[in-house]
């Protein structure tokens, strides 16, 4: 197979970061966040396409709704097979490879979106797009690889949050176009992006590695599968990412559906919430690093249970101002909970790797093999719970005629979050056990033991 492999890479190694990982896995870092914000603009594209739709589409709020839940589904399950390409195929031939993909989504829907086209191909294109969700779990599975787990949360959070601002800038452009050329020009949105998915490719062909030592491992899939704490964080992420990409795809539609704001008011404010979210989930993960993935998670649900009440609150009273202050707010807490939900995941099951007996680099392996197996599993239903909120915004449009059913509902689902993340990960956390090397490092290895 052809492109650039590094046959040794050992990130734990003091000396050999210093003097040549550090600089390598940056710039593999740099040109990942490039192909995933591109790929996260292209997922939710569909959130900016129906808000070009007025009624000469023939498409109410429900089956607009269906169309980003669709997108939104597509997305989250086509994550699990493109966690495990990247140690099949590497990672810079598979990022180069799903940025390319890329095209057919936004070729297509260049081709058909206008009034007249069955709703039947608008669903199919919508679930087209799907694969721009697949680029987050092969990204965050590559560059997991490249990181020392004392600078995951970081560089996670920095690679999925250059991700997550692919939502809130395409909602730009969408706006950029609307109060420009008019709501009837989608297509001048799709035509911008097309350049942009070569331009991704193309960089990531120059610019990025493949790491020979990451290997295609079933026995960790089917390990991660097994273990409890896969599916634990893949329901915290539900309330983190789930909620983030879920609002995000959502936000336009409920102004325009609760509040009557006409296209353009509603794509003036729909990309504010994203925006602030993508910018802090690193943030989060830096956090994270320094006090505890659980701590910091734990107080983000209880953050958003307050914030879903403001909204509620907004929605009886019906003041768009308290609604916009509430469901920002969450945008921003949702931003943050990403970041500091992934940082459990390697500190999590590097604890494993101790509690079974291991120590040194048997263990800090055992870590990279299950967190990275383990990634595209929770990703997938993360995602998933952003369809979960598209799917109840539907429903509570369609029974009681406002979002506020939907609120309720997410309300009390943060409350179980919270109530998880402290039974399991704060009530009896799992730990690291001191160990020689670690007592004699611990400045440069904090992470290690905090989950």
């Amino acid at each position: 197979m052809g492109g650039r492999w590094i046959d040794v890479w050992e990130p734990e190694d003091e000396t050999f970061w210093r003097e040549k990982g550090e600089r390598i896995a940056r710039r593999n870092l740099a040109f990942s966040v490039l192909s995933e914000h591109i790929g996260f603009s292209i997922w939710s594209l569909w959130s900016v396409m129906v808000l070009f739709m007025g009624p000469q589409y023939g498409v109410d709020p429900a089956g607009k709704f269906f169309l980003i839940a669709t997108a939104t589904f597509v997305g989250a399950l086509i994550r699990i097979p493109y966690t495990f390409v990247v140690a099949r195929f590497g990672g810079r031939n598979w990022t180069v490879f799903s940025a390319l993909l890329l095209l057919l989504p936004t070729g297509v829907a260049y081709a058909v979106m206008e009034p007249g086209t069955s709703y039947s191909t608008f669903v199919l294109v919508a679930a087209l797009t799907g694969v721009g969700g697949g680029n987050f779990a092969s990204s965050m599975t590559n560059i997991n690889a490249f990181f020392p787990l004392r600078k995951k949360g970081w560089a996670l959070g920095l690679n999925a949050g250059g991700g997550n601002i692919g939502v809130p800038v395409v909602q730009l452009v969408g706006l950029l176009v609307i109060g420009t050329a008019g709501a009837m020009h989608p297509r001048i949105v799709l035509g911008v992006y097309l350049p942009l998915i070569v331009l991704a490719a193309v960089c990531s062909a120059l610019f990025m590695d493949n790491l020979t030592p990451v290997r295609n491992d079933t026995g960790a899939f089917r390990e991660a599968v097994r273990a409890r704490h896969t599916w634990i964080m893949a329901f915290l992420y539900i309330g983190t990412f789930g909620s983030f990409i879920g609002y995000s795809f959502a936000f336009g539609l409920v102004l325009q559906t609760q509040f009557g704001r006409t296209p353009l008011q509603a794509a003036s404010l729909t990309f504010i919430g994203p925006l602030l979210g993508s910018l802090i989930r690193p943030f989060g993960g830096s956090l994270a690093d320094k006090h505890g993935g659980a701590h910091i998670t734990l107080a983000t649900f209880a953050a958003m249970s307050a914030a879903t009440g403001v909204v509620i609150w907004a929605s009886v009273i019906e003041s768009l101002t308290v609604f916009l202050v509430g469901f920002i707010a969450l945008f921003v807490l949702s931003g943050l909970g990403n970041g500091s939900t992934f940082k459990m995941i390697p500190a999590i099951f590097l604890a494993q790797g101790y509690g079974k007996g291991l120590a040194g680099e048997p263990a800090e392996a055992y870590g990279r093999r299950l967190s990275g197996a383990s990634m595209g599993l929770i990703g997938a239903v993360g995602g998933l719970g952003g369809l979960g909120i598209n799917l109840a915004f539907r429903q509570s449009f369609q029974t009681v005629g406002s979002g506020t059913g939907a609120f309720v509902a997410f309300l009390v689902f943060y409350a179980a979050c919270m109530a998880v993340t402290w039974a399991v990960y704060l009530r009896r956390p799992p730990v690291v056990p001191d160990t020689a090397e670690t007592a004699e490092e611990p400045e440069n290895r904090p992470g290690y033991a905090k989950v």
